[in-house]
């Protein structure tokens, strides 16, 4: 964590991190490049809904930078995510609504239209004015919050602090296929779970449902960092996650987990892909009274906030996680949520690790830019084996 906290303060006295938005009528003063276009190729949605409501258009707004610590970046190769399924057909919503537009002062609908796309990788084309840590043609990965534009255009704008250089060893497509899941694995695990390559030495962590995006990447910085890890997943499953340096993995379709876990020896922390009745069991295999946590990335918190609204929704989602919190305190466990959260910093680190050979993508599947609504109706099919992949231009293209 320290070389975070670095890296953090580095980009902060490069004045990377500035806030000050752009004085009105000056947003493309800010950037640094002479170009001026206003339209862009997307694939975007005008309502929530299925597969059906995604279009693809050459007329997409071109993105502005407003705030000088902004970067637009060329788009070369975006990664899907289950989320990316999820808000299609409106999940979140609300939520994400009041975080574009706090004061509440655009008309519902406003999203419209909405880019889809939590990963990407591309090249840097324009730089506000207080960005110092990066600049133009660097090439470059991010995992782009969801309350902004998404990744499946030609061009996206980010702060500054979202974006890391993206490792040499890999192609964009590679690179594509980390920077969500891995920020997420790192909130949960580092920011959440309290772990870092320091005090990770020989701790047994569980990992339910090991197969997807963040098992994969979870599993193998574990392993970088000296973990004991054991996984559930499906039969078909075990060979990629033992690959992956998996210590012991539990076949889910030979029956219910909770008895051969049970048999194992008790875990320092479990890391909850599935949800569902896990809770039902699962903190039982925790070591009680030594600081064992288990976080689950499985939360009602925004589902809440959809059906009750925000105020309502986060009332009810603080009741919900501090009882949770104090009955199972009481047992010697601790009971945690795991959020996503963008990290330039974290990708930062992670990068040295794949570029030192400790971690590497799990791509099951890429798509051309055509092919979106393939990409989003596979990923709807669930069962995923790593990440799919979206290549937006040709390699050798990204000039």
């Amino acid at each position: 964590m320290a070389s975070v906290g670095h890296l953090v303060c580095r980009r902060w006295l490069c004045g990377g991190l500035g806030r000050s938005p752009a004085a009105p009528g000056l947003s493309r003063s800010l950037t640094s490049s002479s170009t001026r276009r206003s339209t862009m190729p997307a694939w975007v949605i005008d309502q929530y809904g299925g597969n059906d409501v995604l279009r693809f258009t050459k007329n997409a707004r071109f993105p502005i930078i407003n705030y000088p610590n902004e970067v637009i970046v060329k788009v070369c190769a975006a990664g899907l995510n289950p989320l990316d399924v999820s808000m299609r057909g409106g999940y979140g919503a609300a939520t994400l609504s009041m975080k574009r537009d706090p004061l509440n002062i655009k008309q519902s609908g406003d999203e419209f239209p909405l880019t889809l796309g939590r990963d990407v990788s591309g090249v840097i084309m324009e730089c506000g004015l207080d960005v110092k840590y990066f600049s133009e043609r660097d090439e470059v990965w991010a995992a782009i919050p969801p309350w902004k534009q998404g990744s499946l255009a030609e061009f996206v704008v980010l702060s500054a602090n979202e974006v890391s250089h993206k490792p040499k060893s890999l192609s964009h497509p590679e690179a594509a296929a980390i920077p969500y899941v891995a920020t997420t694995a790192w909130s949960a695990l580092v920011n959440t779970g309290g772990l870092s390559k320091d005090n990770c030495a020989k701790k047994r962590i569980l990992i339910l449902g090991g197969s997807g995006g963040v098992g994969t990447f979870a599993i193998q910085m574990l392993k970088a960092w000296g973990a004991h890890v054991t996984v559930t997943c499906s039969q078909d499953a075990e060979r990629l996650v033992r690959g992956l340096g998996a210590d012991h993995v539990v076949d889910y379709t030979a029956g219910p987990v909770e008895g051969p876990l049970s048999e194992l020896e008790k875990f320092n922390l479990i890391l909850d892909n599935v949800g569902g009745d896990t809770e039902r069991w699962a903190l039982d295999l925790l070591k009680p009274w030594c600081g064992a946590k288990y976080v689950t990335l499985v939360t009602p918190f925004l589902q809440n906030t959809d059906m009750l609204g925000i105020a309502d929704g986060m009332m009810q989602t603080a009741a919900t996680v501090a009882t949770k919190a104090l009955k199972h305190l009481v047992k010697g466990v601790h009971y945690r949520w795991g959020f996503f959260a963008p990290s330039g910093p974290a990708l930062d680190d992670i990068r040295e690790m794949v570029d030192a050979g400790q971690i590497r993508p799990v791509v099951e599947e890429t798509f051309r830019f055509s092919q979106v609504p393939q990409a989003l109706e596979k990923m709807e099919k669930g069962h995923a084996r790593g990440k799919t992949v979206v290549q937006v231009i040709n390699e050798g293209d990204d000039s």
